[in-house]
């Protein structure tokens, strides 16, 4: 799939707002822009969103196009895409304390086997906790292929909107419950966190939401072509949504949020990416400047933020009290160098090396199986 203007603009944009919401770690960014970081946590909302939509796309056509498809390339093209970067920043934080923007760290082992969503205790050990949100991708490129693999084997779009219904209900009683659950008996702990936000089952809707938009594209494309004929009327309703979700949000960590607050946010983003990819939308039509080499460069900078602000923070703040603005751009720019550090230096190189693996491989054809 080429780069769509639309999507990159998205994928900047829900950098962006993550980097402001984690701004806190450093006091924030001031009362005046309070309103842009309190959601700033959605940003990850929209990589779920893309990320289902993306890889949804990518894995449905090449079932479509051969009954046999290599779960185990496919695992290969993820690990060389994800794990480098990843492994560079989780030594950084392991060998490297002085780096970390809170004291306390998960067992290396969590990071390294993807549970550290399942397993943290957020009250002691906060640093690269953002690292949840890799961890659910990471169970979502374990599943899924499988997942799509035997349901187009029986396709039937009546029994695909079914299993969809049902995941989003299932996720909406179980979040449901389980709140009911901690809210009574209230432990000693951030059971928000750690029972309700983490975990990998309470956070499917973004992910679903962008597989029923890559099912959609693949398998009725003329459904798909005509619908973004109105792709701007998408885009408007995308927004009202989004509203509506985050009027719900407005008590973050409350129940009506908790229950039909999700999905609903992801229906709205699922609406604003399906009109992000088509070229003719008012998103996705131009270019904005820079926009996309931050999408780009957002995985690199996703996992080494954090550990910019802390540096800046500890090193350069101290000096310039008083200079809002020339602070404010001082932890953007030590932000965006690291990760575009990081990702010419380790998540390109590795990618490039992916490539020229797939090429060659190419040039000696076998057979691929499930």
């Amino acid at each position: 799939m080429s780069r769509l203007p639309g999507l990159d603009l998205l994928r900047a944009i829900a950098i962006i707002w993550v980097m402001c919401f984690h701004s806190f770690l450093v006091g924030g960014i001031g009362p005046a822009f309070e309103w842009l970081s309190r959601f700033g946590w959605a940003g990850v909302d929209i990589f779920f969103v893309l990320s289902g939509f993306l890889i949804g796309t990518q894995v449905l056509r090449q079932l479509q196009r051969s009954a046999a498809f290599s779960v185990r390339d496919f695992y290969a093209r993820r690990a060389w895409r994800i794990l480098p970067p990843f492994a560079v920043v989780l030594a950084l934080y392991a060998f490297f304390p002085t780096l970390r923007e809170a004291p306390g760290l998960q067992p290396w082992w969590q990071f390294a086997t993807f549970t550290m969503n399942l397993l943290i205790d957020y009250d002691r050990n906060q640093a690269f906790s953002h690292a949840w949100s890799l961890c659910v991708e990471e169970h979502f490129y374990l599943v899924f292929p499988l997942l799509a693999w035997w349901l187009t084997r029986r396709a039937s779009a009546s029994r695909f909107l079914g299993a969809c219904a049902t995941a989003v209900i299932l996720g909406i009683a179980l979040r449901g419950a389980t709140w009911l659950h901690y809210a009574a008996i209230d432990p000693p702990r951030n059971w928000f966190i750690e029972e309700l936000y983490y975990p990998t089952w309470m956070r499917l809707d973004g992910l679903l939401m962008g597989v029923m938009l890559a099912t959609l594209r693949v398998y009725r494309p003329q459904i798909w072509t005509r619908l973004q004929l109105r792709s701007n009327a998408f885009l408007l309703g995308g927004v009202v949504v989004c509203c509506l979700a985050f009027w719900l949000f407005r008590d973050r960590t409350g129940l009506l949020a908790n229950t039909l607050g999700w999905p609903l946010l992801s229906f709205g983003f699922g609406l604003l990416v399906f009109a992000g990819a088509d070229r003719r939308s008012l998103i996705g039509r131009w270019r904005a400047p820079g926009v996309g080499w931050i999408a780009t460069i957002s995985y690199s900078l996703y996992l080494s933020h954090k550990i910019a602000f802390h540096v800046v923070h500890a090193v350069v703040a101290p000096s310039m009290q008083g200079s809002d603005v020339l602070l404010f751009l001082t932890y953007s720019l030590a932000a965006l160098l690291l990760g575009a550090a990081l990702h010419y230096l380790v998540e390109r190189p590795f990618l490039r090396w992916r490539d020229q693996r797939v090429n060659a491989s190419k040039s000696d054809p076998k057979p691929v199986t499930v």
